[in-house]
Order: structure tokens, then C-alpha cells, then sequence
């Protein structure tokens, strides 16, 4: 029997804020992305594996990793509604 299997990683804008770059030290738009990266059988995904937050400068386009709640503290800043 043959099993087709592997990981897949879907990423998700949630937001847009302007914030002081850490890289380039611009004030410039950053991008809130939420990473999800999930187990999938035969092409269809079965359950998540990994889950990550981060900003990305529009400016220079470094991007950092950022915890759940600074994520959450960014997002209720900007008027996004949480899911």
C-alpha cells in the first residue's frame, strides 16, 4: 500500500501596522503573518504541527519572529479582530 504524506505550510496576512523597523530603524509599514505549517495525507491537510508569528518591514523586508501575545497586542492595536 502506497502512502502519499509530508507538511504543507500556509501563511496568513492579519494585519498591517506602521512600527519603527528593528533592521533598518525606518518607520515603515509591517506586515503581521501567521505561519501554520500542517501534517497532510494524500494531499488533504489532517492537523496542524506548527504554529508561528512574525513581522515583516515593507521598507527593507527583514523579517522577525514574534510571540502569541505581542502578535495579539499589535493586532487590538490596529482594530483587527482577533479569530
Amino acid at each position: 500500500m502506497l502512502f502519499i504524506f509530508g507538511l504543507r505550510t500556509a501563511i496568513q496576512r492579519l494585519g498591517m501596522v506602521t512600527l519603527v523597523c528593528r533592521n533598518c530603524g525606518n518607520t515603515a509599514a509591517q506586515a503581521l503573518v501567521k505561519r501554520v505549517t500542517k501534517f497532510s495525507l494524500f494531499f488533504i491537510p489532517i492537523f496542524p504541527v506548527r504554529k508561528s508569528y512574525m513581522m515583516q518591514c515593507t521598507y527593507c523586508g527583514a523579517a522577525y519572529d514574534v510571540s502569541r501575545d505581542e502578535m495579539d497586542r499589535l493586532r487590538r492595536g490596529v482594530g483587527v479582530p482577533l479569530r
